[in-house]
C-alpha cells in the first residue's frame, strides 16, 4: 500500500525559510514522478513542484528561485527547501506521487504552512 507521509510545516515568518519532507513507502521512485502541491485558504489546489526519475525539475512561476525540491532514493524521501517565504505562500502542503505504470495519482494528508509575523 502506498502512503506519504508529508512533516515540517509549521510558523514562520516573511522572509524565513523551512524545509518539508515527504517519506515514502510502498512505491517504487523510479515509477512515479514525485511532487508538492498547496492549497492555499479559498483557493483551488495548485502545482508546485515535481521532480522527474532522472533528477529533472519543474516550478510553478510563484516560487522559481525560492522553492527547491530535491529527493534521497536510499530514503526514499522527497523534500521541498522553500526560502524567502512569503504570506502569500501560506498553505496546506501536499506531496504527490503519480504512477506513470497506471497514471493514478496518491497524495498525502498535507502539513500546514503558514508565513506571517
Amino acid at each position: 500500500q502506498v502512503q506519504l507521509v508529508e512533516s515540517g510545516g509549521g510558523l514562520v515568518q516573511p522572509g524565513g525559510s523551512l524545509t518539508l519532507s515527504c517519506a515514502a513507502s510502498g512505491i517504487i521512485f523510479s515509477d512515479n514522478l514525485m511532487g508538492w502541491y498547496r492549497q492555499r485558504p479559498g483557493n483551488e489546489r495548485e502545482f508546485v513542484a515535481d521532480i522527474a526519475e532522472g533528477d529533472s525539475t519543474k516550478y510553478a512561476d510563484p516560487v522559481k528561485g525560492r522553492f527547491t525540491i530535491s529527493r534521497d532514493r536510499s530514503k526514499s524521501t522527497v523534500y521541498l527547501q522553500m526560502n524567502s517565504l512569503k504570506p502569500e505562500d501560506t498553505a496546506v502542503y501536499y506531496c504527490n506521487a503519480h504512477d506513470f505504470r497506471t497514471a493514478t495519482d496518491v497524495r498525502g494528508q498535507g502539513t500546514q504552512v503558514t508565513v506571517s509575523s
